[in-house]
């Protein structure tokens, strides 16, 4: 069975292949609505790797994971309320969990530069905050 370090690291490994996925910024107005949609699913996908990282965290800290239909909130308020991570990380990701939210439950053709355009600007500083803080939280179990 995999450790936690390990579970970890590939999460790490997929989230950063989504990044490099990414287009630049300045693209985006130049992207056809089946390109913009597949933007979506890399944030949507990126979204779901922090999740993840989240539900190995609470696991290997003995907390319960949420469950019922609105688990995805949940989990990021235990992690936020158990100091896996920040209320201002927390923050940052709520944007992305809203994201997750529109594109799990609408159409992917609705998915507009404009939209996503700040969610990829602020990734990269996003995810750097998110891992210092889950690193800093695995010292602690």
């Amino acid at each position: 069975m995999a450790t936690l370090r390990e579970r970890i690291d590939a999460e790490w490994e997929n989230i950063d292949k989504v990044i490099r996925s990414l287009p630049e910024v300045r693209r985006l107005n130049a992207l056809s609505p089946l390109e913009l949609a597949g933007v979506g699913s890399l944030i949507h996908g990126f979204y779901n790797g922090i999740e993840n990282i989240l539900k190995q965290c609470v696991m290997a800290a003995d907390f319960n994971l949420p469950n019922g239909p609105s688990w995805h909130q949940d989990l990021l308020k235990l992690a936020t309320s158990q100091h896996v991570i920040s209320d201002a990380v927390s923050e940052k990701l709520r944007l992305y969990l809203a994201f997750r939210h529109f594109f799990s439950h609408g159409y992917s053709f609705e998915v507009e530069a404009e939209r996503i355009q700040p969610l990829i600007e602020n990734l990269p500083f996003t995810v750097s905050e998110f891992q210092k803080e889950v690193e800093m939280f695995i010292r602690t179990i």
